[in-house]
């Protein structure tokens, strides 16, 4: 598309790909630049505040909160030189175009460009929710002025989370523990899953029973002559299910009027049943109908792609920006489930082509989105053009991941423009008399599926992975009121009630939409930073809440309720859509919010008590660190408070002594206490809050509680004492050490057997060279050695019975080097949905792992071979892809070795500085990280200092 004649124009846009793919739509005339991003922002720590505001006392939040909240912004150091090129391009055009996304956030860079580069030309701001050439020709066509009211709600969404998370999170330094984050979203995030937590904690499992009757009618015609159905009440009194107990007793609801069969009640009355007629009593068939599901929006393409693809909200969100900007998507952070008269039209067309006339209704489906606060881009996430390509056509010019996103997009926006699914269901109950002349009643339903309509292009799936497929049938025979029948079978079968669901990324991510907090753009990097800060990890897909969040949570909960509400969260993303909506002064709401007022503005609770400053400064005396920091568990049966402490080196397990009360600790100021402190168990890392049960916190106490003594050792008269380390329970006496063996546990090692362990290694005796033979056990298991030679033991009980003779000949059999035929599979686990690529969990070295045949992953702590499920199995094997290949060590140098060693210390200390910019570089480039082989082997060797990035950026808090 030329421009006008003698006139250059330079378009600015926030990628070099959307610059390359944007600038293949334009003909001469055009100059496409990238920005990478953000330009300029508030001063990530002290360092940043230029010289002559750093003696201001606003300096440390960058906002000048007394002169209408004005922000101090700074040019990023790694923007600095691309400034420098776009400001050079801009003295030699003749007009600008700001080409940013269409977003607040994209209006929002437009607005810092202008402010930083201080062009001398015209400005325009070009807007598109898709990069095709009409669509790209369309804006430059129609530019518009920026928008300040989005620029405004942008920048106080900005100004107000730098001072929620810059006046909270001290509180947490001096109360919790050093460089922790609070956020406006994060800690709102966290409290949702630390909820969750605290229910699975407080859950008791109940056991019910049931009867299932397999059934046969007589002539079944079509359709099938046998049918399961489900005991579902006795002499007219409901059979309890799942939902009928109370979840914190485990016991039936008061009221609930239900039978609760336990296995001896559904035995007997299956016994009693057997034999019995039974009859048909009552058949209700109904129309079935399925409308279908509304084109994708952020927060549902997350859901889905975790789902059926198994990504992270950040994985989805790169590979969607990828899509996006190499034109095969619209923009993928919105949260209108709109589509274009342009869109529908070409899905409708599609949709004749590949499923006939009969799949598209008469009518255009246009939905309306249920989401509260919708405020981003004006359509949903569909593919990109007047006409859609199929997953086929693109097939070969995309990466497996970026093809399996795109045929999910496409395959949600054509089946939401097909007819509905249709059907029949029935239901059907059935009665028998036992011999008792006890009445049961067994009940069974069915659906049938006449027209799968949208049903044969999409399937929504479920976060329960027991749920049935929308497009499941259960097909029951033709049945009649009083129609005989006959029990081929009764099982009684027993359940147990589940804890509530452990949130994943997609059902946290649907848990904040519905609450009305965050937004299309902030869930993925919200679901990274709850992860980065420590207070969440990741056991498959479900998310864990560590001891830190429980603390955090706690504080906040009982000191600042308010500000992890979620209806004042909720409300704040209101203020701001009135901001940008023009109706609302961002000014009004930051005043407030931070200094309190009575004008209306502003969440009132807060306003009303003197706003943020006052609240996180006055209160801040009447913090309890150690009760912060104390998780209650639960009372044991000596009548011990036992408590998780969480501590600057980690939580762990107290419990009053036996005696009386102990004296009162002096706290720290993190929650770690001096003084007596009654009896201590370390949490082995892995281990979920939920897990802490009495049986598992009396296991850690008996034999990881520091130490336990078992005797004296009768040849040296020290004490033998049973301890905990790092890598597992261990005995000691003296200088002497020894590690239990796998067939041993901590509760039932005797004095006897610690005897035995400190005897290793054992001296065998001394071969006819007059070389000692040891026995001993390795990090491999047992064995036995004369001087370098090793050789393994077939079981740890030989290690005190081999006689030097065998042990001779084992030594002077050829080594194995471990080249035995290989062992069978350990479990076949079917094909991982994402490489289509068969499983198997084997044996290892150092443990079991599961592996495609290209790629392994150790299983984690906490996991078995039997009850890893699939999906968890293609995650972690996802992660490891992710990761890269483990870079080779290099081997030391046989120089001057001191030296070397020297060199390496300064090497390793001048590189922490940068170590925060690498990573983040490295992140960025994610795409293209197989190519830089020497970044990532350098990358690799500066892992300790990528573990501290994370807290660096905790000091400074600028995410929601």
């Amino acid at each position: 598309m030329p421009s006008k004649a003698g006139t250059t124009r330079l378009v600015i846009v926030e990628s070099p790909a959307k610059a390359k793919t944007i600038s293949g739509y334009l003909g001469p005339g055009y100059v496409v630049e990238a920005s990478f991003g953000h330009v300029r922002d508030l001063p990530r720590n002290a360092a940043d505040v230029p010289a002559k505001y750093k003696g201001e006392s606003w300096a440390r939040l960058g906002v000048d909160v007394d002169n209408g909240f004005h922000a101090l912004y700074v040019v990023s150091a790694d923007r600095r030189q691309q400034i420098s090129k776009l400001v050079k391009l801009a003295k030699e055009v003749d007009e600008i175009f700001l080409a940013t996304d269409e977003d607040r956030e994209g209006e929002a860079i437009a607005w810092h460009l202008v402010e930083t580069l201080k062009p001398k030309v015209p400005v325009k701001r070009m807007v598109f929710h898709e990069i095709t050439k009409p669509a790209i020709q369309a804006a430059v066509a129609n530019p518009r002025e920026i928008d300040r009211d989005l620029v405004d709600a942008q920048e106080a969404r900005r100004i107000l989370d730098r001072l929620y998370g810059y006046e909270v999170s001290p509180v947490l330094w001096k109360k919790v523990m050093p460089k922790l984050s609070a956020g406006r979203v994060q800690s709102v995030a966290t409290r949702i899953v630390v909820e969750r937590e605290r229910q699975r904690m407080a859950f008791r499992t109940a056991e019910y029973w049931d009867i299932l009757a397999t059934l046969a009618v007589a002539n079944a015609g079509e359709g099938p002559r046998a049918f399961n159905a489900t005991l579902i009440a006795l002499n007219g009194d409901r059979i309890a299910t799942g939902k009928d107990f109370e979840p914190t007793t485990g016991r039936v609801r008061a009221g609930a009027g239900v039978v609760h069969l336990d296995e001896g009640g559904a035995r007997g009355l299956a016994a009693r049943l057997e034999g019995r007629p039974f009859t048909v009593t009552r058949v209700e068939e109904k129309p079935y109908r399925r409308r279908p599901y509304a084109p994708f929006i952020t927060s549902t393409l997350q859901q889905e792609a975790a789902r059926k693809l198994r990504l992270s909200s950040q994985q989805t969100m790169r590979t969607a920006q990828r899509l996006y900007e190499n034109g095969y998507i619209t923009y993928m952070r919105t949260d209108s489930v709109n589509l274009s008269e342009t869109a529908i039209s070409a899905a409708r067309r599609q949709i004749v082509e590949l499923y006939g006339e009969r799949s598209v209704p008469p009518e255009p489906r246009r939905y309306t989105g249920k989401v509260k606060n919708a405020q981003e881009a004006h359509e949903a996430i569909r593919p990109a053009g007047e006409n859609f390509r199929t997953p086929g056509e693109v097939a070969k010019e995309l990466s497996a991941e970026e093809f399996k996103l795109y045929e999910l997009i496409w395959r949600r926006t054509i089946a939401s423009q097909m007819t509905d699914a249709v059907g029949s269901s029935v239901s059907v109950r059935i009665r028998a008399v036992s011999t008792s002349q006890e009445e049961a009643d067994f009940g069974a339903t069915g659906k049938t599926i006449t027209d799968p309509g949208f049903l044969r292009a999409y399937v929504e799936s479920s976060d329960d992975e027991n749920a049935e497929a929308e497009d499941a049938e259960r097909r029951l025979p033709t049945l009649v009121k009083d129609q005989p029948l006959t029990a081929d079978e009764l099982a009684a079968q027993g359940h147990h009630t589940q804890p509530p669901s452990r949130y994943t990324e997609a059902s946290l991510v649907k848990a904040l939409e519905e609450l009305g907090i965050g937004r299309p753009s902030t869930y993925a990097s919200i679901m990274q930073t709850i992860q980065d800060r420590g207070y969440v990890t990741k056991r498959g897909q479900a998310m864990i809440p560590t001891f830190l969040a429980f603390a955090v949570i706690g504080l906040m909960e009982r000191h600042y309720p308010r500000l992890i509400d979620y209806d004042f969260t909720a409300s704040m993303e209101n203020e701001l859509d009135e901001i940008a909506g023009g109706d609302h002064a961002a000014v009004d709401f930051l005043t407030a919010f931070y200094f309190g007022s009575s004008n209306g503005a502003g969440d009132q609770d807060i306003a009303r008590s003197g706003g943020l400053k006052k609240l996180v400064t006055e209160n801040l005396s009447e913090i309890d660190a150690r009760s912060v920091n104390s998780i209650p568990l639960f009372t044991d049966e000596d009548g011990r408070e036992v408590v998780v402490r969480v501590g600057r080196y980690g939580p762990y397990l107290q419990r009053e002594l036996p005696g009386g009360e102990q004296p009162a600790p002096a706290a720290t100021g993190d929650g770690e206490e001096s003084g007596p402190q009654g009896d201590r168990a370390p949490i082995p890392e892995g281990l979920a809050p939920d897990e802490l049960t009495p049986e598992k916190v009396h296991e850690l106490f008996l034999g990881g509680s520091g130490e336990r003594k078992l005797g004296d050792d009768p040849a040296t008269g020290e004490p033998i004492v049973l301890k905990s380390g790092r890598f597992g329970p261990y005995v000691s006496s003296g200088e002497r050490k020894s590690s239990l063996l796998r067939s041993q546990t901590p509760d039932s090692l005797s004095l006897e057997e610690a005897l035995r362990l400190l005897s290793l290694p054992r001296l065998v005796g001394v071969a006819p060279d007059g070389v000692e033979v040891f026995a001993n056990n390795g990090r491999y298991g047992p064995y036995v050695k004369r001087g370098e030679e090793f050789r393994s033991l077939e079981s740890e009980e030989q290690m005190f019975t081999v006689t030097l003779d065998e042990a001779l000949t084992l030594l002077a059999a050829p080594k194995t080097r471990g080249r035995r035929a290989a062992a069978p599979p350990l479990r076949e686990m079917g094909v991982d949905p994402l490489t289509e690529k068969p499983l198997v969990i084997k044996d290892g070295r150092f443990g079991p792992y599961v592996t495609d045949g290209e790629v392994n992953a150790s299983l984690r702590r906490g996991q078995t071979p039997e009850a890893l499920s699939l999906e968890e199995a293609s995650e972690m094997l996802a992660d490891k892809r992710a990761k890269g290949p483990a870079p080779r060590k290099k081997a030391p140098a046989k120089k001057a070795p001191a030296k070397k060693a020297t060199a390496t210390k300064k090497t390793a200390a001048a590189s922490k500085s940068t170590a925060a910019k690498k990573t983040t570089t490295a992140k960025a480039t994610t795409a293209k990280a197989t190519t830089a082989k020497a970044t990532t082997a350098k990358a690799a060797k500066r892992a300790p200092a990528k573990k501290a990035a994370p807290k660096k950026a905790a000091v400074s808090p600028v995410e929601e």
